[in-house]
C-alpha cells in the first residue's frame, strides 16, 4: 500500500511540474503572472476559492477541533461562509472594478501609498506562518501515510509546490486549484459516506449538536468572528480570486456561491470529527490527527486512498496560492516592480524561508494559523 501511495504522490507532483512548466509560456506580463490576465470565469474563480480556503485547517484541523470540542467546530468554517458571503454583497463588485493587481495595491488607490506598503508588509510577514502551517500538515501526513520519518519526500513535495508555482504563477495555481477541489470533495464526501452509512457504532443518539458548550463559550463567537470572518471578508488570497475574475459579476456571484457551498462542507467535515469523538476513546486517538486514525483503523483502503489524495490536494492548493501571492505583494507594492522573473525569485526565497521555518517549528495547525490570523486581522481589516 506504501508503495501505490509513494506513486500516485510521484504522479501527482509531476503532473503539478508539466503543467507548471507549460503554463510559464503564457505567463507573458507581470497580469498573467500574478493575477492570470484578469480573464477567468466564474466556475473556475469559484472552485479556486474554494480549493483555496479548504486547507489544513478546514480539513485535519476543523476534525481534529471537532472531537476535541464538538458540533461548535462548526463555527470555524461558518464564519469563513459569512465572510464570504457579506464580501459578496457588499466589496466583491466595488474592489474589482478598482482593476487593482494586488490587493495592497486596492488599498493604495483608496488610501494611499503608506497604507498600501503597510498592507502588504503584514501580509508578507503573516502569510509566511500561514504557509509554515501547511507545510507542518503535509509534514506529519507524508510521515503517517508512508509510516516513517519522511523528510526527505516532504522536501522534494515541498520543493515542487514551489517550482510549479515558480513557472506558471497564477495561471497554475488556478488550473490546479480546479483538480485539487474535486479531489478534496471526494476524499471528504467518500469518508463521510463510509461513516455514516457503512461504519459501525453510528446513531444520531451518539451527536450532540448544540452551537455552545463549556469548550466553546459565547465569547468565541465575538472573536472568531472578526478574526476568521474577517479573513474570509478580506484576506489576500481570496480577494486575489477576485482579481483575477474577468468582471466584477464574476467576483461577487463566485464569492456568494463559494460561501454557500462552505456552509455545507462545514458540516460534512464537522460531522466526521463528532463520528471519532462518538466513536473513539482519547486514549485510542492519543496524539494522532482524526483522520489520520479514520485512515488507518476505520475506512476502506479504496477510500483511505481518496482521502489521502484529498488531503494533499488542499494543503498544496492553499500553499501556492499563499506563495504567489505573498511573492507577487512583495514585488508589485514594495519594491514597486512589475517583473516577473523577480516574482519568481521572491516565489523561492518564500518557499525556502518557510521550508525552513516548518523544518524548526512545528506545532498545532489551528494554534499556528490562528496566531498568523491574529496579525493579519486586526493589522488590516
Amino acid at each position: 500500500m506504501q508503495s501505490l501511495i509513494l506513486g500516485i504522490l510521484l504522479a501527482y507532483v509531476l503532473f503539478l511540474i508539466v503543467l507548471g512548466v507549460l503554463d510559464a509560456k503564457k505567463a507573458k506580463d507581470f497580469d498573467d503572472f500574478a493575477v492570470a490576465g484578469k480573464k477567468q470565469k466564474a466556475f473556475p474563480v469559484t472552485l479556486s476559492i474554494l480549493a483555496t480556503v479548504l486547507g489544513a485547517s478546514t480539513t485535519m484541523g476543523i476534525a481534529d477541533t471537532s472531537f476535541k470540542l464538538g458540533f461548535p467546530a462548526v463555527w470555524w468554517l461558518w464564519f469563513g461562509a459569512i465572510g464570504l458571503i457579506l464580501q459578496a454583497v457588499f466589496i466583491s463588485k466595488k474592489v474589482r472594478e478598482l482593476n487593482a493587481s494586488t490587493l495592497p495595491g486596492a488599498a493604495g488607490i483608496l488610501a494611499g501609498k503608506p497604507a498600501e506598503i503597510a498592507l502588504a508588509a503584514i501580509i508578507v510577514i503573516s502569510w509566511i506562518g500561514v504557509i509554515a502551517g501547511q507545510l507542518v500538515a503535509l509534514y506529519g501526513l507524508l510521515n503517517f501515510i508512508l509510516g516513517k520519518d519522511s523528510k526527505a519526500v516532504f522536501i522534494v513535495v515541498a520543493l515542487v509546490i514551489v517550482i510549479y508555482t515558480c513557472f506558471g504563477g497564477q495561471l497554475s495555481v488556478v488550473r490546479t486549484d480546479m483538480l485539487q477541489f474535486i479531489f478534496i470533495a471526494i476524499g471528504v464526501v467518500a469518508t463521510f459516506v463510509s461513516l455514516m452509512f457503512f461504519a459501525n457504532g453510528i446513531g444520531a443518539s451518539s451527536f450532540d449538536f448544540h452551537l455552545l458548550n463549556e469548550g466553546y463559550p459565547p465569547m468565541n463567537l465575538f472573536n472568531q468572528f472578526f478574526i476568521i470572518g474577517g479573513v474570509y471578508f478580506l484576506g489576500p488570497d481570496i480577494m486575489s480570486r477576485n482579481l483575477i475574475s474577468k468582471s466584477a459579476k464574476t467576483a461577487k456571484r463566485s464569492a456568494l456561491v463559494s460561501g454557500i457551498v462552505l456552509i455545507g462542507y462545514a458540516v460534512i467535515i464537522v460531522m466526521i470529527g463528532l463520528w471519532v469523538r462518538a466513536n473513539v476513546s482519547v486514549d485510542e486517538l492519543g496524539e494522532q490527527h482524526a483522520l489520520m486514525y479514520l485512515m488507518a483503523n476505520v475506512i476502506p483502503k479504496p477510500v483511505m486512498v481518496l482521502l489521502f489524495i484529498g488531503l494533499v490536494s488542499a494543503i498544496l492548493s492553499s500553499i501556492d496560492t499563499c506563495i504567489v501571492n505573498a511573492s507577487s505583494i512583495f514585488v508589485n507594492n514594495i519594491l514597486r516592480k512589475e517583473n516577473v522573473n523577480l516574482i519568481r525569485a521572491t516565489v523561492i526565497v518564500i518557499g525556502l524561508i518557510s521550508l525552513a521555518f516548518t523544518l524548526l517549528n512545528q506545532g498545532d495547525i489551528i494554534t499556528m494559523l490562528s496566531s498568523a490570523y491574529s496579525v493579519y486581522t486586526p493589522g488590516v481589516i
